[in-house]
């Protein structure tokens, strides 16, 4: 199965003003996901936000069997949330932490996990362990089950990190946590929407995801999926009347599927439109649309590589459609101002947002040029032809 590129080009507007290498940061969303959010915000004005929310019912509901579908969970496993951190900090924040449980993570975590990981070190005492990379630059997984023990709680690592086109081996992660009955907790907010995620065939326990990424939905859109047998051991760090019932005085129930970890306020028609641009994708079809985007990530690459002094820094044996550079005598927010003036997005990925790796690296900064698969061969030439010339 192919992509129709010219279909999925006249679907995006943003296509015909620039070049848009920002796809890790967000997206451009397609016209079915515009159009949905906002007749349904322009619904709200009508007739009251209210009412439209009961009118889009069904709709609304269709979200989570969507959501299922993409990451191959059932709807009673899917929570929709804001963004892809506070859904995972809802399932990190929900595991009964206690003095002296282990964390095991990977050498490239994301800022804002590890932060949460220091946090619950310091009001918990729990031990956080970084995993270290093997020969190609991804999680160890020999490493990762020699450092487990009778304390190891939780294994989280981020499956497609923000600095670069390493795609960890999540599936090899899940068999070690699986052997030694371990909790894993997945960031996949790179992930999904750019490559076929199969929650069972990783083996995850939770998975965070957002919409604005790679799945082309709306800002302020996110989701967690929970593995149903493991939601009614997790209580969420915050109930309102809406994950829970008020059953008496001095009672209440928490609800016994994943929406125990939602809010009753909401991104109404944010969720309608993320179930649209997931039906978008699953259209498509994930395996294609891996496909054209990793081919596009390894045209970039090669073209970058050609370059005198521009290094590639991407890391892995499997890098996805991710590409981060340096380029001598230039910093890479220099550069990406630069490409702004010519209409190329692109965005610089710094040292405090994985901040071990890139200390490791000994960098401050790569430049980030995240591609999708309504990117053509042409743009990445222009892209390339723009570094060249700097």
């Amino acid at each position: 199965m192919s992509i129709d590129i010219l279909k999925a080009r006249a679907d995006t507007p943003g296509c015909e003003t620039q070049l848009h290498f920002n796809n890790a940061g967000a997206s451009l969303s397609p016209n079915p996901v515009l159009e949905t959010v906002i007749a349904h915000l322009r619904r709200e004005a009508e007739i009251g936000g209210y009412e439209a929310a009961a009118e889009a019912e069904a709709r609304l509901e269709h979200f989570y069997p969507a959501a299922a579908g993409l990451v191959g969970g059932n709807p009673n496993e899917i929570a929709f949330i804001e963004n892809a951190t506070r859904a995972w900090d809802m399932a990190f924040y929900s595991i009964d932490w206690q003095p002296g449980d282990q964390i095991l993570t990977a050498h490239a975590e994301y800022a804002s996990n590890y932060i949460a990981y220091l946090h619950m070190a310091q009001r918990r005492g729990v031990e956080v362990i970084t995993v270290p990379n093997d020969n190609a630059g991804q999680i160890s997984i020999d490493a990762l089950e020699a450092r487990i023990n009778e304390r190891t709680k939780l294994i989280a690592i981020t499956h497609i990190p923000t600095n670069g086109g390493l795609v960890n081996p999540a599936a090899a992660v899940g068999k070690v946590a699986k052997a030694h009955d371990v909790l894993f907790l997945l960031d996949a907010c790179q992930a999904v929407g750019q490559i076929p995620i199969d929650v069972e065939a990783i083996g995850c326990d939770m998975l965070s995801a957002t919409g604005r990424k790679y799945i082309r939905g709306p800002r302020g859109t996110g989701f967690l999926w929970v593995r149903e047998s493991l939601i009614k051991d997790l209580d969420p760090p915050m109930l309102d009347l809406h994950a829970a019932r008020w059953t008496g005085p001095d009672s209440y129930e928490v609800r016994e599927d994943a929406r125990r970890f939602e809010n009753w306020e909401s991104f109404v028609a944010g969720r309608l439109g993320l179930a649209t641009a997931i039906d978008y994708a699953l259209d498509l079809g994930m395996d294609a649309i891996r496909d054209r985007i990793y081919a596009l990530g390894s045209q970039l690459r090669e073209g970058l590589d050609a370059l005198p002094g521009v290094t590639v820094r991407d890391l892995g044996s499997e890098r996805c459609g991710i590409v981060t550079f340096t380029a001598d005598g230039h910093e890479p927010a220099a550069i990406k101002e630069e490409f702004a003036t010519q209409r190329i997005n692109v965005s610089a990925s710094r040292r405090p947002s994985t901040l071990l790796d890139m200390t490791e690296r000994q960098l401050d900064a790569v430049v980030r040029s995240s591609v999708h698969y309504y990117n053509t061969e042409d743009e990445i030439d222009r892209l390339v032809e723009a570094v060249k010339s700097l």
